[in-house]
């Protein structure tokens, strides 16, 4: 084989290795942000229409969560949002209109609490979805039934189902059982 010969399979291999790494690469974070987001990033794919088009969406919803001041809550915030949350599931016997409502301030109230931000809807769901990817679908049931609510286009089993759903987003967000959890290890 001639010198030029061998500089052109060398060309070919490093390509073929480039190109290899390359789609590695990209598995690789395709399967780390399934990982991540779960049932959020099949959610993401289909609004956009596009899988590296969402990645790069869940991509820079991480980017700006990470940039945020996200804490947890102390154990008398998180005392005190549980004794409301006990006073909305309560008042959802008599008032189940009133306690979606109530329980819909209460989630965005605990969000505040922890840092973060509670301007527009979709954006504190794209925020949400970074941190508790497993109870975002949750909380975008719960606003839809809210929302047929404020027309009176819902059921008391609707609003059974966004009561269930509320709560688990507050409770994930509240995190006492991980509190607990770490208070109990020390």
């Amino acid at each position: 084989m001639t010198t030029t010969t061998w500089i052109i399979v060398l060309i070919i291999v490093v390509l073929l290795v480039a190109i290899g790494a390359w789609y590695f690469t990209q598995r690789r974070r395709t399967e780390e942000l399934r990982g991540k987001f779960g049932p959020e990033y099949e959610r993401t794919v289909s609004q956009t229409g596009d899988e590296r088009k969402a990645q790069e969406e869940l991509a820079r919803r991480q980017e700006r969560v990470e940039a945020l001041d996200i804490r947890p809550l102390s154990p008398e915030d998180q005392g005190r949002f549980a004794e409301s949350w006990r006073t909305v599931q309560a008042r959802f016997v008599d008032s189940p209109t009133q306690a979606i409502a109530d329980a819909d301030r209460l989630v965005n109230d605990v969000m505040q609490a922890r840092g973060y931000p509670v301007g527009d809807f979709e954006q504190r769901a794209a925020d949400i979805s970074v941190n508790h990817p497993t109870v975002v679908t949750n909380y975008r049931n719960a606003r839809t039934i809210a929302q047929a609510n404020q027309d009176g286009q819902a059921s008391t089993e609707d609003l059974r189902k966004a009561m269930v759903y509320y709560r688990a987003l507050f409770e994930e967000l509240l995190e006492a059982r991980q509190t607990a959890a770490n208070t109990s290890r020390q």
